[in-house]
């Protein structure tokens, strides 16, 4: 394993090429490969480890008593999933974890940041505050998902979206992360409903799209 990879991994910040490798032996890493739309994990089960997307992408999501999905979060090459329920004992999960491409990810055992031979390295104070900055950061992520999802109509939260998408990317032609039914079930919306708004905001002026391609064209939007 080239250790270095991981130098540019948030949850390595400020760690030196040794100490990383430290870590995932001390906290007992692992690799598995998966395909698209796999299952990694699932509601209901017991984790005790925390993942890490080395390439291609995973989704968060949750099927609900009537069978609708609701995604939640979107999760790429080098970002964090389930530490929040790795760290905790006897909490199940609450959301399935799905490769949304194929994917291979690494897993460490956060259990073993508990113990005392955890504690006794120079790294592991600073792993678990990279472990809380991360985790903050993505209880914001989860927030900016609740306003897009607050406006009534489904313009509303398409322009939520495709705003907030235009200013993290700092330009006005953009893509998104999720194809249109994935966009649907992240936004609470139909996908046919999606779709003919969409055609709608594209006739009258305000956009231009091309499956997950987006530009807007209302030249008042501040992206900065």
């Amino acid at each position: 394993m080239n250790y270095s990879d991981f130098l540019e991994t948030p949850l390595f910040e400020n760690f030196k090429e040794t100490e990383i490798k430290e870590a995932l032996n001390i906290l007992s890493f692992r690799t598995c490969s998966y395909s698209k739309d796999e299952l990694i994990y699932h509601e209901g089960s017991y984790i005790n480890e925390m993942g890490i997307v080395q390439s291609g992408s995973l989704r968060l999501e949750r099927i609900d008593y009537q069978g609708n999905r609701n995604i939640l979060a979107h999760i790429e090459k080098g970002q964090i999933f389930a530490e929040s329920y790795a760290m905790l004992k006897n909490e199940p999960l609450m959301i399935d974890v799905v490769s949304n491409t194929d994917c291979e990810v690494l897993f460490l055992n956060l259990k073993k940041l508990e113990t005392t031979e955890a504690m006794k390295y120079q790294w592991h104070s600073t792993f678990i505050m990279n472990l809380l900055k991360i985790s903050n950061r993505k209880n914001l992520e989860l927030s900016k998902r609740n306003f897009h999802t607050f406006p009534r109509h489904i313009r509303g939260r398409v322009l939520s979206y495709l705003i907030a998408q235009s200013r993290q990317k700092k330009s006005l032609q953009f893509d998104i992360p999720f194809n249109r039914q994935q966009m649907a079930d992240y936004l609470n919306l139909d996908r046919s409903a999606l779709s003919n708004e969409l055609c709608k905001m594209r006739d009258d002026g305000l956009l231009l799209f091309h499956k997950n391609h987006f530009q807007l064209l209302n030249s008042n939007i501040n992206i900065l």
